[in-house]
């Protein structure tokens, strides 16, 4: 009975997740231009640079290789662990190795992808002639 409500959680998570971001971003945006209209209301001279500045959407800020590697350290090491798991977990049943034990070499592979994707980003970088963003 239970056991289907777990997708369920994990809908309404991701859901709560995306809602939160859109919220944040709104108010972020709305604090930015509050100052600008309060100045407005007053009748202050308003510099162009400043109100274009404060116009202009956010650019991204790409994305930072050292976040990517600890991940990829952190999801290679649970991966490693979930291995040393399966083996533990097969002196009880033999049948749990092989499930397990995939489960772990895919999460070790996932870590390696982030990692080899953080090697990418700053080598792309490097590469760039303004110099990195």
């Amino acid at each position: 009975m239970t056991l289907h409500l777990i997708p369920l959680a994990f809908l309404a998570f991701l859901t709560v997740c995306a809602v939160t971001g859109i919220v944040t971003d709104y108010k972020k945006r709305k604090a930015s231009l509050e100052a600008l209209r309060a100045a407005i209301e007053r009748g202050q001279q308003l510099d162009p640079a400043l109100v274009e500045k404060l116009m202009a959407p956010e650019k991204p800020s790409g994305i930072a290789p050292m976040s990517l590697i600890v991940g990829g350290i952190v999801t290679s090491a649970a991966g490693i662990g979930v291995m040393i798991l399966s083996l533990l977990l097969s002196h009880e049943d033999h049948s749990a190795l092989y499930p397990i034990l995939g489960g772990g070499i895919v999460t070790l592979c996932i870590g390696a992808g982030l990692i080899l994707a953080a090697r990418t980003v700053e080598q792309y970088r490097k590469r760039q002639p303004h110099g990195p963003t």
